[in-house]
């Protein structure tokens, strides 16, 4: 179990990222951590691991956590065997069945004889049996890397697991063990992830954001129903206010109009009567104290209200504040745009499907290109945008414009600040305060304008470019994305939905998120075998 009190954690640069944090997690608890980027779920996972250390507060917790991060890098000078910190003990085996049962060797073994089998076992449950311990982590790939630490969980048998996106780079076969393990499990688990699949296993959802920690008793599921409860709730405080600023406004002004009203017809009486200088003098300034009176009391009124509704559309769910939307494609549905027969790539003289493919692409169709890791979609997608040409068979593309997405965002030049980048796709001569009003719909606000496009986070590199097609006059005939969703949160997952499903023209995706093609609607299917 965790229990956290009053924590708070500091930045290096002393930034304050979270303050006086309380959570509390019983044994064998499945629970998921969820939150934008940057609320600071991993950091608050590996205060949980031990790793790092809180600048204020306790953390109580039972038994050692076995982590798994979401980038392995750290780990590349290192054997598979040292990465799971199972080498020691490997080491220690092969020494006492040489011969040497030293005092050090049987200690550093402590009684666990099968520590090679089942480490082996568990290599091969997780489709890695062909790399021995002995493998360095930098020859594995991105998902064979999170294979390899979720296969030390069986290794070490661990009271407690704490995942860090963990389905980042699996591909189907590895999210279905991954899911299983998941529901199987009986310790105490903790993960962050934006796999709405995975996000239903767990059966508490616990939200970290600026105002702390909130516990919604149930998965994903009963999690969006809350929220959803939630913002219709501040939808309609929002009217509300909205409703009373209007009349506070137009009571203002109906009781200036009727007071000018009434002083002006004072000043023709007193004007009449014939008072002296002094009395009308002492009447007007009366006059005058009392309209700046009643003005101060409705300005104030006014002011209040004002703030108070500025303050309630900062809690508006991120995605309410923008404007999403593309301009028409100009290719009329059903047009044939890509036509491929018995093509097929070779590495090396190996076809790399075992079967040529043939298929077609129409205009205004939404399909999905799947297959397992290595099984060469991306190098499909290659021949189709014309980087490569097929070393047997036919492609023809009667595409004219196409925006390829891939993981990397590398339409983006990370040079340009946030500013020029929307620049490059500004083709009607757009004034500048109007590029800056698009930007700003895509919280993009004034302090990021001057930012260079390489401190933007992935999830920031997607909303840039969002909105850069949305500056461009012309939308794409087809847009291509390759892994979308990987390393976005799911505020951003949401966006990226959004706006795909406001464009009509021709999508192909590539994705192991079942849940994301099922929501951009993506049911055709190229399958690579």
């Amino acid at each position: 179990m965790f229990i956290l009190q009053q924590v708070s954690y500091l930045h290096p640069n002393k930034d304050l990222l979270f303050d006086h944090i309380d959570l509390s997690i019983p044994a064998h608890a499945k629970a998921a951590l969820i939150g934008n980027n940057g609320a600071g779920k991993s950091t608050l996972l590996k205060l949980l691991a031990g790793i790092l250390t809180p600048a204020s507060g306790t953390i109580h917790t039972t038994g050692q956590p076995y982590y798994i991060p979401q980038h392995f890098g750290q780990y590349n000078d290192l054997s598979i065997a040292e990465a799971l910190h199972i080498d020691h003990k490997i080491k220690a085996l092969h020494s006492i069945l040489e011969g040497d049962v030293s005092e050090a060797n049987m200690n550093q073994l402590n009684d666990d004889w099968s520590i090679e089998e089942r480490s082996a076992a568990a290599l091969l449950h997780w489709g890695l049996q062909d790399f021995p311990l002995s493998q360095p982590i930098s020859t594995l790939s991105g998902g064979q890397k999170t294979k390899a630490f979720l296969a030390g969980i069986a290794i070490h048998e661990p009271d407690i697991i704490l995942l860090d996106e963990p389905s980042n780079h699996l591909d189907s076969h590895g999210r279905a063990l991954l899911y299983e393990l998941i529901e199987n499990t009986a310790v105490t688990l903790i993960v962050v992830s934006h796999d709405r699949q995975l996000l239903q296993l767990p059966d508490q959802v616990y939200e970290l954001s600026k105002k702390g920690i909130t516990l919604y008793g149930g998965n994903y599921d009963f999690y969006l129903a809350q929220k959803q409860v939630a913002n219709n709730a501040m939808a309609q405080d929002l009217k509300s206010r909205e409703k009373a600023l209007r009349k506070a406004k137009e009571t203002e002004r109906e009781t200036m109009e009727r007071q000018q009203k009434l002083d002006a017809r004072g000043k023709k009486q007193q004007e009449k009567s014939g008072l002296p200088t002094i009395s009308m003098n002492t009447f007007r300034n009366n006059a005058e104290k009392s309209t700046a009176r009643t003005k101060g009391m409705h300005e104030e009124k006014v002011s209040q209200l004002t703030e108070a509704l500025q303050e309630l559309r900062k809690e508006l769910p991120d995605i309410d504040k923008m404007k999403l939307g593309f301009e028409n494609a100009n290719l009329y549905k059903g047009k044939l745009l890509i036509h491929a027969q018995n093509i097929n790539f070779s590495y090396q003289h190996s076809p790399l499907w075992s079967q040529p493919l043939s298929f077609q692409i129409n205009s205004g169709e939404r399909l999905a290109i799947k297959g397992l890791n290595g099984s060469g979609k991306t190098t499909l997608i290659k021949m189709m945008l014309g980087y490569i040409n097929p070393t047997t068979g036919v492609l023809t593309s009667q595409a004219g414009k196409t925006v390829y997405i891939d993981q990397d965002y590398s339409l983006i030049n990370n040079q340009l600040s946030v500013y020029d980048q929307a620049q490059l796709f500004n083709h009607s001569a757009l004034q500048e305060h109007e590029i800056k009003i698009r930007l700003t719909r895509f919280l993009f606000t004034k302090e990021y304008w001057d930012k260079p496009c390489s401190t933007l986070s992935g999830g920031e590199k997607m909303r840039l470019l969002l909105c850069a097609l949305t500056i461009d006059p012309e939308a794409p005939d087809m847009i291509i994305l390759d892994e979308p969703t990987n390393n976005l949160d799911i505020q951003n997952v949401a966006i990226l939905t959004a706006a795909i499903n406001a464009y009509e023209g021709t999508l192909i995706v590539i994705s192991h998120d079942q849940y994301f093609l099922e929501e951009v609607r993506a049911v055709q299917s190229i399958e690579l075998k």
